[in-house]
């Protein structure tokens, strides 16, 4: 006969509940969230409100600017992505007042296939000596990428500040992760065409012209809720700064709340007609007086 088999169940343990918990309110207030510990209330970040870095922060040199951006300056370790109306001109305006307090710290800048040759007189005006400033010569848009990375890889602790108007969201990704470790600002110039791109950059501006030879810039994305008015900030070139007159100034003050150019305001002052000027070259336009004399003194030749 064959042995009659005996069918054992296996008993299986009861499961063991977590303990609950819960959170109380405050008394009194039972529509208040619970209170979280100060360790853990230091590390949340509240979307409405403008984020506090860890990380060090340059100031821009403009107040209304500062009061804006987390931090209360340029970011150290991120991209910052400056957009421009004009290329060559606004970026410099925009970062002058920063770079002077930078280069006295011993500071080095380190610009990368700038649009136009960087003109030292104008740089000296800023704070910034031919000793601390590297300018890169790259041509082709790999080159000045390439370039950027290397900078970034090897964390000289300069401050960079290169031109990609061509640059993809990708390639952007990879220099916000190289920029992780940087001790100093990193900017990277675009057109403002590229405000309807997408960028991994934590905080982008966009750079214009505004009336008086000021600046208006609008902060397109930052660490905080979006900033919907446009700030103006005051950027009279440091070598026309020192030439403007006392009354020339005054008439800037006054002219400046009905919105007129400031290149017309200078000309009413001085009688002359509106004149045509870059950053460093003013061209004066002949008067009819000069126009006679010159023609008399051809005609005695």
């Amino acid at each position: 006969m064959k042995p009659a088999l005996v069918r054992q169940e296996a008993t299986v343990p009861p499961a063991v509940s977590a303990p609950s918990v819960v959170l109380h309110s405050p008394p009194g207030r039972p529509d208040q969230p619970p209170a979280l510990p100060p360790a853990v209330a230091a590390a949340v970040w509240r979307a409405d409100q403008l984020g506090a870095p860890m990380e060090q922060v340059c100031a821009s040199g403009h107040a209304a600017l500062d009061a804006e951006l987390p931090g209360g300056g340029w970011p150290c370790g991120h991209l910052t992505e400056i957009l421009y109306a004009q290329s060559g001109v606004l970026e410099w305006r925009l970062l002058a007042p920063m770079l002077g307090p930078f280069c006295q710290a011993e500071g080095t800048v380190v610009v990368i296939g700038p649009p136009r040759h960087p003109h030292p007189p104008g740089l000296q005006l800023m704070g910034v000596s031919a000793q601390q400033l590297v300018w890169v010569r790259a041509e082709t848009p790999a080159e000045r990428l390439w370039v950027t990375e290397q900078l970034l890889k090897a964390n000289t602790g300069a401050l960079v500040l290169s031109w990609l108007p061509q640059a993809r969201p990708d390639q952007l990704r990879r220099l916000q992760v190289l920029a992780g470790g940087a001790k100093a600002p990193v900017f990277v110039c675009r057109p403002a065409q590229a405000a309807q791109e997408s960028s991994p950059a934590p905080l982008r501006v966009l750079a214009r012209v505004d009336a008086d030879w000021a600046l208006a810039v609008d902060i397109l994305k930052r660490k905080g809720p979006p900033l919907a008015r446009t700030l103006s900030l005051p950027s009279v070139p440091g070598g026309l700064q020192a030439l403007l007159t006392p009354r020339v100034k005054a008439l800037l003050s006054q002219q400046a709340a009905h919105g007129q150019p400031a290149a017309e305001t200078v000309a009413v002052a001085a009688n002359e007609r509106p004149v045509e000027s870059d950053d460093h070259v003013v061209v004066r336009t002949a008067t009819g007086r000069s126009r006679r004399r010159t023609a008399l003194a051809v005609r005695r030749a």
